[in-house]
């Protein structure tokens, strides 16, 4: 059966899975959504034996209709291949009680790698299926591991063209020197005076800019996007946890039909919101944590029914979950208004113009499959400094949230569920932050100093990622303020 595609903001629109990826955002701001959530159509029993490779397809087809076997299974092919360090993709570590989804194996070392792999792949082909003779310029926002997976997933890609933006001090130094060292012809870096809301919502204004649209158009431009708004960066992540039960199963750890917890560091909201998509295709999840860190207006979210960005913007040592405007929830929160699009539209109103809005007691009521909690830095810190005193184990910044308010939840709740942690980032990506927490004496010791004596806390070889970046020359310096983006854009495709 062929699956459409509506927009949060117009259940009207339908279109195929491949006008969705090639579109990204949809026309009224809104973003692409399944008609319906499919199903998986093999048993776990059956997954359980299958490679990443064949998980990603048993998933993937249910959501991209309209790909051909050959053409999927040719992308997902190109994209899981020899560029991750490990066979198995995504390994499962069983660190004491609780198993660390590792997603941090591809050549950028982060989870955004999962998907944008195979992105570039989905949107070419989607591109040669609907007859686009326009370049497709990728335009995207990130507050450190979108950027350089994308720039490296779409580098010397024909027919298309990248441009990053990211906050000027707001990601880490080996996340800057990873984006401002990407080669390729057809990439663009630019560093923003601002956050990265100030990013987002600068790229979605250029998305909705009509007028603009036009004169790319006149130019032989048509853009699209490489964050998790698209719907081929959201449907990818969906895989992995499927993948992570199969593992489980296979491994003898859970019973077919056990129910397992899933807690996920999030900022943007598109990797819990995978989760739960997994949830509603038949995988035994229980509940899904969300964590946040210091800029926890999901926590807020989950616990009063009001989102609201109005506060302060705090600089974390986890900087891919600086976020204040969490673009994924909008999903969600169309989910639970029972696909009205009207009350999605007039709540983003609200958030875009006020900076908040309020769910409904009823709408609240269809979130219990979420637990929210956050880490403070303290947090944060103190979970990756005992865990590796316990095991030996090296978090990063991002996985220790998650695997802290994993530990809360557990401590609250009595839940004696097994508990998948998704492992977002190697902790070289954070060397600084991971060495100081484990002993306070590399306070005063800088970044790259730090790399070695990483490698020997941990026992885990240097990743090439991080080899490569450490004599890379510097090719993007530009930078500009974020009411300029779009006449950056302009300036850079000479429109």
């Amino acid at each position: 059966m062929d699956l459409r595609y509506k927009s949060t903001r117009d259940s009207g629109l339908r279109i195929c899975a491949s006008e969705a990826i090639l579109k990204g955002l949809s026309f009224d701001g809104g973003l692409f959504v399944p008609e319906k959530l499919p199903v998986l159509d093999v048993s776990m029993d059956e997954l359980k034996d299958m490679t990443y490779q064949e998980t990603a397809y048993a998933v993937m087809k249910q959501f991209l209709t309209d790909f051909t076997e050959e053409e999927l299974k040719g992308c997902i092919a190109r994209a899981y291949d020899g560029k991750f360090d490990t066979e198995e993709i995504a390994p499962l570590a069983k660190v004491g009680d609780t198993y660390f989804l590792e997603l941090f194996h591809g050549a950028t070392i982060a989870f955004k790698d999962m998907a944008l792999s195979i992105l570039p792949h989905l949107m070419t082909t989607a591109a040669k299926k609907n007859h686009v003779e326009n370049e497709i310029v990728i335009l995207t926002a990130t507050s450190g591991d979108t950027g350089k997976a994308a720039l490296a997933g779409f580098a010397d890609v024909e027919g298309t063209r990248i441009i990053v933006f990211y906050p000027k001090n707001g990601v880490s130094k080996v996340q800057e020197l990873q984006m401002t060292t990407q080669k390729g012809g057809n990439v663009k870096v630019v560093a923003i005076h601002g956050n990265f809301d100030d990013a987002q919502s600068g790229v979605k204004a250029i998305f909705e800019d009509k007028e603009l649209a036009k004169e790319l158009e006149e130019k032989g431009y048509q853009f699209s996007s490489a964050n998790s708004i698209n719907i081929g960066r959201l449907v990818p992540q969906v895989v992995y946890y499927v993948y992570a039960y199969a593992k489980l199963l296979s491994n003898g750890e859970i019973q077919d039909g056990e129910k397992i917890n899933v807690a996920v560091p999030t900022g943007n909201f598109g990797n819990i919101l995978a989760a739960y998509y997994a949830k509603q295709m038949g995988v035994p999840i229980g509940k899904l944590i969300c964590a946040s860190n210091e800029n926890k207006v999901l926590f807020d979210f989950f616990g009063t029914g009001t989102y609201d960005r109005n506060r302060e913007f705090v600089l974390t040592s986890s900087p891919s979950m600086d976020i204040l405007v969490s673009s994924n929830l909008e999903r969600l929160i169309y989910l639970i208004t029972g696909e009205d699009s009207g009350k999605t539209k007039e709540l983003m109103d609200g958030l875009k113009g006020n900076g908040s809005y309020s769910i409904t007691e009823e709408m609240a009521e269809k979130l219990k499959d979420f637990e929210a909690g956050f880490a403070t830095e303290e947090d944060t810190a103190g979970c990756i400094r005992r865990v590796y005193e316990k095991t030996g184990y090296v978090l990063d910044t991002h996985t220790a949230v998650a695997a802290y308010v994993c530990e809360q939840y557990q401590s609250k709740s009595k839940d004696l569920a097994k508990c998948v942690v998704a492992s977002t980032a190697s902790p070289y990506k954070f060397a600084k932050s991971v060495m100081t927490a484990i002993d306070g004496k590399y306070e005063n010791v800088k970044d790259f100093e730090l790399l070695n004596e990483l490698e020997s806390v941990s026992g885990v070889d240097m990743p090439q990622a991080i080899k490569d970046i450490l004599d890379a020359k510097i090719v993007h310096t530009l930078e500009c303020d974020s009411d300029k983006m779009k006449e950056t854009v302009k300036t850079l495709l000479c429109v």
